[in-house]
């Protein structure tokens, strides 16, 4: 029985995800990613043109089910908007604290391609970033200014990341979250 094209790229990138998150985009071989989704490298190759596609694949995979679980733990929270989004680091902090957790993929993906400004997965973690940075914005329309706080929100966060990651420790996570809602409770009493 014929295997299904969709079905075939959705276990490639799938596959991808998983080895990618755990190990680096630069850490894992197109070989290694076809052997996890058990298909050849042929096929891997028939549904993407290079590994860069599949990197770029991979986050594009990540970007809507990430946003909606912040935009879920933002709904979810009670209070207002200070508590709402000090609810998404508290939240983050949780996920923090699992053994398997490696950060964020967009920016370590963006990081190991550093020195590669128009790769594919570049452009696909910058307009994630930038779909938050719009979501929030959004959400803190109250502000007085809710793009420049929203902003302020992101460099929070992804300083958050970057230090529970670097110690290992949530408690990072959760010191920005208090800071952004202390930023966030100020804006809005103006």
């Amino acid at each position: 029985m014929p295997r299904d094209g969709q079905s075939t790229r959705a276990r490639l990138v799938q596959a991808a995800s998983h080895l990618f998150y755990r190990e680096g985009i630069s850490g894992v071989s197109v070989d290694a990613v076809a052997a996890k989704a058990g298909v050849t490298k042929r096929t891997l190759y028939y549904h993407f043109s290079s590994k860069d596609d599949l990197v770029a694949a991979y986050l594009e995979a990540r970007d809507q089910p990430n946003l909606a679980l912040m935009a879920q733990w933002y709904r979810e929270a009670s209070g207002g908007p200070a508590a709402k989004v000090e609810a998404i680091f508290r939240n983050l902090a949780q996920s923090a604290r699992h053994p398997k957790w490696r950060g964020c993929a967009f920016l370590r993906t963006i990081a190991e391609l550093a020195s590669m400004p128009g790769h594919p997965a570049r452009k696909a973690g910058a307009r994630h970033k930038r779909a938050f940075e719009a979501w929030l914005a959004a959400e803190l329309a109250a502000a007085s200014s809710p793009e420049a706080l929203a902003r302020q929100i992101v460099i929070l966060l992804d300083g958050a990341f970057a230090a529970s990651l670097t110690h290992r420790d949530a408690a990072y996570v959760e010191a920005a979250g208090e800071a952004a809602r202390k930023l966030v409770a100020l804006a809005l009493a103006r």
